[in-house]
């Protein structure tokens, strides 16, 4: 079977109107604005990406983002088209945001995740990610739960070794070029 071959870039102002058909299948009518996207790029802490199909279309299939403050990432986004799900790429989302987290210094990785969200749960689980709580009624859309979720410190040898081990095993998957 042949590999996707895919592409990372950092998040651009001409990226917004493909990401917004993902952001409005994803997350129905609560979602953020374009005007949102534009600021994220903007913000001194954010650290925002795409993922492309690495050909001429250059077809965006996700995006992800984080803010990095002082020691601490707390991821704001993540999401892939519906039609490329399963394809390991919110998996390879994550994977950008804790290199750029090791570039940064930063120690741990936070987010909250919707009670329902059980795919992206597993994900974070895979990553060292562990519940510390919940934020009630959360989402303003429809008064959800959202669970609370962090790592260990990104520079622990357990973490490390596994994180490298699940790099390695998603570069046999995909053929990744990044560009940032």
């Amino acid at each position: 079977m042949e590999k996707l071959k895919i592409k990372i870039n950092k998040m651009r102002k001409k990226d917004i109107s493909s990401i917004m058909e993902i952001e409005r299948k994803a997350y129905g009518s609560f979602h953020w604005s374009e005007s949102g996207f534009e600021a994220e790029i903007e913000n001194s802490l954010g650290n925002y990406f795409v993922v492309k199909t690495n050909d001429e279309k250059e077809e965006l299939l996700g995006y992800c983002g984080f803010w990095a403050i002082l020691e601490e990432a707390h991821i704001t986004t993540i999401a892939v088209k519906d039609t490329y799900r399963g394809n390991h790429l919110g998996e390879l989302l994550l994977q950008q945001m804790i290199d750029t987290g090791y570039q940064k210094d930063i120690k741990w990785f936070t987010l909250e995740v919707r009670i329902s969200n059980i795919v992206a749960q597993e994900l974070y689980k895979k990553y060292g990610f562990q519940s510390l709580g919940l934020r009630k009624k959360y989402y303003q859309d429809t008064q959800e739960d959202a669970l609370i979720m962090w790592t260990e410190s990104i520079w622990s040898e357990k973490f490390k070794t596994k994180y490298t081990e699940m790099k390695n095993n998603l570069q046999e998957k995909l053929d990744i070029t990044i560009n940032l």
